[in-house]
């Protein structure tokens, strides 16, 4: 008849334990052990990454076996069932386990994914098993979030637009960003804005803006480019003014004008 923040437990319990709150089960407590640090667990280096599409990610965590651990494997956490990663077709070729040695008790896992995809976008646990218990496949893990860069263009002052390299996420390790024009590296900014005079009236040069992440600049942003064309109407004292790309945009957009800096 204990209340309910209460719980009994054996005290020769070897197991971890922790508590939360209900409709808020991913908010728990820190575990512990009745026996001290005697216990079976599983302590993760990051709870959330988010990282490039194309990019190669390490998740990784420590663990203890209380008794002799005889498997371990990674698993996404939205399978019906745990399934090691380095069997799962989707994964063929880009998984593996970069510990250099497995332990018998407790010790280091490290899960490398390469060419990373939108897909890959989930949470990943470890579990291991020993002779007596599979421990870990049921505990809150790593969030993984995958993103692409895309590069979106607001008004500013006038004659200028603001070009911010966009992602879906927050990229982990607060990343320098680069900036190119017409396929130049920018020295400055070296932050996730840039603002530009972006739109050219006439025939004079289409200026092209991507932007990229220090340490992978061969995952590009797709370029943004724009140029107004001014072409006489025939018999009358008006110009055509068209919004013109190097390629046809997917999607069927919807153009928006801008007059003297207004929309």
């Amino acid at each position: 008849n204990l209340p309910q923040y209460k719980y009994s437990v054996y005290s020769n319990s070897k197991d971890r334990y922790s508590c939360a709150v209900k409709g808020h089960e991913y908010l728990r407590s820190p575990a512990v052990c009745v026996q001290g640090q005697s216990c079976s667990r599983v302590t993760y280096t990051k709870r959330t990454i988010c990282v490039l599409k194309g990019s190669t990610v390490d998740i990784s965590c420590t663990y203890v076996g209380y008794y002799y651990t005889t498997s371990s494997f990674w698993f996404r956490s939205d399978k019906s069932t745990p399934e090691d990663l380095t069997t799962n077709p989707g994964y063929a070729g880009r998984v593996e386990y970069t510990d250099k040695e497995r332990w018998r008790y407790e010790g280091p896992s490290t899960l490398r994914i390469t060419d990373l995809r939108e897909e890959d976008s989930a949470e990943y646990r470890f579990t291991f098993k020993t002779d007596t218990i599979e421990w870990g496949h049921s505990l809150p893990g790593t969030t993984l979030s995958v993103t692409g860069l895309q590069v979106k263009v607001t008004p500013a002052a006038e004659g200028q637009k603001t070009l911010t390299c966009s992602t879906t996420c927050t990229l982990t390790d607060n990343p320098t960003y680069i900036w190119y024009k017409n396929g130049q590296h920018l020295d400055e900014p070296t932050s996730q804005q840039y603002s530009s005079n972006m739109l050219v009236v006439g025939d004079s040069t289409v200026d092209i803006y991507s932007c990229a992440v220090e340490g992978h600049e061969a995952l590009h942003s797709p370029v943004v480019c724009f140029q107004v064309k001014v072409t006489p109407e025939q018999y009358s004292e008006y110009k055509t003014l068209t919004c013109i790309t190097t390629c046809t945009l997917t999607g069927n957009p919807t153009y928006i004008w801008y007059k003297n800096g207004q929309i």
